[in-house]
């Protein structure tokens, strides 16, 4: 995968809808604010990486065809999905099911989410947000790794027991280990081939596993993120900035959840659903930039 350096803050002048901004060990980022809700964003540099799965890898499917693609330009995103307090900040209602600010927003459908950025574009003249692609989204999450997740491959052990995906992500494993904290919860205690016994679980405050090396939170489990693509086959013919508006009806979502299986916990594993459908382990995560 190759990496580019230059970013939009080298001249020192932040964008105009810039609450703040700085550098730290994982990149430059800028935040927005909305009342006293901040959210960070990083800058994800253009560069060329190989989207999809070798067959190798453990848990593959069979629409994720190894194709190199290059992403032309540099976009910002979210440093987590979308919180319950950005999301209330913005529509005034809250329709997730585990309910805490600090929860990444679920119950929304790929409709919902779109009607949030516009209304969040027009709080916050300039930030223009959007949905990443399904491109944008795979190159953030691996940042600069090509393996299943950006801390090695995968060793399933069970259903529910990968144990590389400990430290970074809320799965069917261990969403409800040492206790869940609400009283709202799902009932896990059949869960087949669990990594820790738990007999509660649900989404997770965001932030409570490790970032990816971009800096990137949550881009694996506590729930699925909506993509901008249509679902269907990759277009290997179309190698820069592909994105996926027409022929099909389902949309994509990726990363995994809170309730998810190991093998759906990877960088390239893809799903899909009606751009209505509404989950409580479905989410989405903002980015701004071109396309």
């Amino acid at each position: 995968m190759t990496r580019y350096r230059p970013h939009p803050l080298e001249d020192g002048h932040p964008p105009a809808w810039a609450s703040g901004w700085g550098q730290d060990r994982f990149g430059v980022f800028v935040e927005f604010a909305l009342g006293e809700v901040e959210q960070r964003m990083r800058w994800i540099p253009p560069g060329t990486f190989q989207m999809g799965s070798p067959e190798s890898e453990a848990g593959r499917d069979d629409d994720e065809t190894l194709h190199k693609v290059t992403l032309t330009q540099g976009f910002w995103l979210a440093d987590t999905p979308c919180t319950q307090a950005l999301w209330e900040g913005v529509m005034g209602k809250n329709p997730s099911r585990f309910k805490t600010p600090e929860r990444p927003v679920e119950k929304v459908s790929w409709e919902d989410a779109r009607r949030f950025l516009a209304k969040l574009g027009d709080l916050v003249p300039g930030l223009a947000p959007r949905l990443p692609t399904e491109a944008e989204w795979e190159y953030a999450c691996r940042a600069g790794t090509a393996t299943a997740t950006y801390l090695g491959d995968l060793e399933i052990l069970g259903l529910n027991d990968a144990p590389v995906l400990d430290d970074i992500a809320w799965y069917g494993g261990n969403s409800g280990h040492h206790g869940f904290d609400l009283k709202e919860a799902a009932d896990s205690s059949d869960w087949p081939e669990k990594q820790y016994p738990h007999k509660q679980a649900g989404t997770r405050k965001v932030k409570t596993r490790k970032a990816n090396p971009w800096g990137l939170y949550d881009m694996l489990g506590n729930v699925w993120e909506w993509c901008e693509d249509v679902y269907g086959p990759y277009d290997v013919d179309v190698p820069n900035d592909p994105v996926r508006r027409t022929e099909g009806s389902n949309r994509v979502f990726r990363g995994g959840s809170w309730v998810s299986h190991a093998r759906y916990v990877r960088a390239a594993y893809r799903y899909r659903d009606s751009p209505s459908a509404r989950w409580s382990d479905l989410g989405f995560r903002l980015a701004r930039g071109q396309v």
